[in-house]
């Protein structure tokens, strides 16, 4: 089943390791593969450290799903979380996961899931391990999908849009550059030179779990719209294009 057809979303919420500032941000992230019609956040809620996530439930209709501490230094959120996901899958009534938690113990979880080509969009900080970076079909860091979210509500003028772009721009690291440049060298060009940009971007996605909103843009035609070394066009077909300049 491919994303575009993508019905039924289950957004499964690691409480203990995330903040409940990125519901709303990420519940529309979401919507991209479908409705999120199961939410449910885990942990020991009883703590004063999960009391906000008591409004935060109600508001969003999230189910909170106790779990109390067993044991000292144990944590069983993890495995109510891995448990309540499997039985899912095996429902088969759900058609693609979001995982928040910055934690890489669920990275055996994601990989089982995608296994039976089930598209898992993880959210967590930029410290989350590298290893459940990559096993998510896009991983977004929720501080900056916060920070983009709130740039929206706020608004920006002109000038400083165009200092935003810019910086944007810079913070693109070598390997997401060499990324996307790999990926442009592999899709199919035209005449011209231009690949379709929908192209370039698939193909990147096999091959990383990067996601144009952790550098603040809101689509990877913004994005290429700020290389120097791309230019980009959108034709009649309503298809942006792009080509590698040098």
């Amino acid at each position: 089943m491919t994303e575009s057809t993508l019905k039924n979303i289950a957004l499964l919420i690691d409480a203990d390791n995330t903040t409940p500032d990125g519901i709303d941000p990420v519940l529309t992230v979401m919507a991209e593969l479908g409705q999120v019609n199961i939410r449910r956040a885990y942990g020991n809620f009883a703590k004063d450290n999960l009391a906000r996530w008591d409004k935060i439930t109600n508001k969003f209709g999230i189910r909170p799903q106790q779990q109390f501490d067993v044991s000292k230094g144990k944590n069983a959120t993890d495995m109510a979380m891995t448990i309540d996901a499997i039985d899912l899958l095996y429902q088969g009534k759900v058609d693609g996961f979001g995982i928040m938690t910055s934690d890489s113990d669920f990275t055996p979880l994601v990989t089982r899931l995608r296994q039976d080509g089930i598209v898992v969009y993880g959210f967590g900080e930029a410290k989350t391990p590298q290893a459940f970076k990559s096993v998510c079909t896009r991983f977004i860091d929720i501080k900056q999908l916060i920070a983009n979210a709130a740039a929206d509500r706020a608004g920006d003028s002109s000038e400083s849009s165009k200092g935003a772009k810019n910086a944007k721009s810079e913070a693109l690291d070598e390997d997401l550059v060499e990324l996307i440049t790999a990926a442009y060298s592999e899709a199919k060009r035209d005449e011209k030179g231009f690949a379709k940009l929908q192209q370039v971007g698939q193909i990147a996605g096999n091959r990383s779990s990067f996601d144009v909103r952790n550098y603040g843009f809101k689509s990877l035609s913004e994005m290429f719209g700020t290389l120097d070394n791309f230019a980009v066009e959108r034709r009649g077909d309503n298809q942006v294009y792009v080509k590698r300049l040098r």
